[in-house]
């Protein structure tokens, strides 16, 4: 038998770190290659891993809710050898006094470019100063006892509360307007039982577990606490993965580019209309149609006739860059912030190919699964602020593109 350990692979655009999301296995599964074991937040989006090696998990390096460097070592598989095959190995136990023995010192690189790497010795920082040891005792060989591992929202905690997070192993689906009534009635999402379709918490669920108790807090005044202080007046809440590249985009765009605005009031009454019959077309049944769609595309009917809207300046080239091609981009909330997924040639798409590619985007960015690639690239952005009943708005340019379209109610 050998050990095959698994370092963590840049995912795509030369992205340097990873939060580990949620485990899919645990130790002691028997793992099959291509199978999805990890889910990792990057600066760009969230990705499943699949598993290079078919075998049995030895051991897991990294907690869900730590933050890892590409490279680093994630999880150790037991690879069985031509001659024999893999024992179903369980978790070995972890404690405080007695930490778990590192992996064997002779690894094989995963990632080209890394070359062959000597873990022995090497250390995981603790998400928190009081962090709880992870592992699982074997039925067989370990000791009886409750599965602790870290959490990843809400903190450590314990009882019913602490089984029913460990249970989990997504992130919490939920609206941003959900998400935001959670924060202002202190509720934790983690521990809600959701009822929407799909495992989504709703407005009910939060108002419900408010109304239970055990999971809000409340001010000594009365009055529903905002977030979960702890009785200070500041709350310091970390920023990395998509929202830290969506800060640093915002900032970067709004001090850099010269934003120029022009507001434009249209009567859209024969734009529902037409919407609407569309709704009846044979050739749009089955796909999500809206007045995003014919915005979209008369936007790219626009960028054709007006070839040079759709450019960019070239500080070290000293030039201007006219892109033939639009990648049209679609700003989404989704709960783990703001992204901007692009179409690329739209306009080469007929409208039902439209349709369909931008409900497929949405829909993508909105459950987590948008990939890196489908990130970068973009030329002009459409956001749309009429959902949120703003009359419109001067949205910042996303970095590297010519134009955005913000569509007010």
């Amino acid at each position: 038998m050998t050990d095959q350990v698994f370092l963590l692979p840049d995912v795509g655009e030369g992205l340097t770190e990873a939060e580990i999301l949620a485990w899919h296995v645990k130790v002691g599964d028997e793992v099959v290659v291509n199978q999805t074991i990890v889910e990792i937040e990057t600066a760009k989006a969230a990705v499943e891993l699949p598993c290079p090696y078919a075998g049995v998990v030895g051991s897991l390096h990294v907690a869900e809710g730590e933050v890892v460097e590409v490279g680093t070592p994630i999880l150790t598989i037991v690879v069985a050898d031509a001659e024999g095959a893999a024992p179903s190995a369980g978790p070995e136990p972890v404690s405080a006094a007695a930490p778990a023995a590192p992996p064997a010192a002779k690894r094989e690189a995963v990632l080209v470019g890394y070359g062959v790497r000597d873990t022995t010795g090497a250390t995981r920082r603790p998400r928190v100063a009081a962090l709880t040891p992870q592992g699982t005792a074997t039925p067989e060989a370990g000791p009886p006892g409750e599965p602790v591992k870290p959490v990843r929202h809400g903190g450590l905690e314990v009882g019913r509360h602490a089984e029913e997070l460990l249970s989990r192993q997504s992130p919490v689906l939920a609206k941003p307007p959900v998400r935001k009534l959670a924060r202002d009635l202190g509720v934790d999402l983690a521990v809600v039982d959701p009822t929407g379709v799909g495992g989504v918490v709703t407005r009910a669920d939060v108002e419900r577990a408010s109304a239970n108790g055990p999971v809000a807090l409340q001010s000594v005044s009365g009055l529903p606490a905002r977030g979960r202080s702890t009785g200070e007046r500041e709350e310091r809440i970390p920023v990395r993965g998509v929202l830290r590249s969506m800060a640093d985009a915002m900032v970067r765009s709004a001090f850099t580019a010269p934003h120029v605005t022009e507001w434009v009031q249209v009567d859209v009454t024969r734009t529902m209309a037409l919407v609407d019959r569309l709704k009846k077309a044979p050739e749009l049944e089955g796909v999500r149609v809206s007045p995003l769609l014919v915005a979209a595309s008369g936007l790219l009917r626009a960028v054709r006739r007006h070839p040079r809207v759709n450019a960019t300046w070239d500080e070290e080239a000293n030039e201007v860059v006219v892109k033939h091609y639009v990648n049209l981009g679609i700003a989404a909330a989704t709960p783990r912030g703001l992204v901007v997924p692009n179409v690329k040639d739209a306009d080469q798409l007929t409208l039902p190919e439209l349709a369909a590619e931008l409900h497929e985007l949405v829909e993508t960015a909105r459950a987590g699964r948008t990939t890196p690639a489908a990130l970068t690239g973009g030329t002009i952005t459409i956001t749309n602020v009429g959902v949120f009943g703003v009359d419109g708005g001067t949205p910042i340019i996303n970095p590297g593109e010519a134009a955005i379209l913000c569509l007010g109610q």
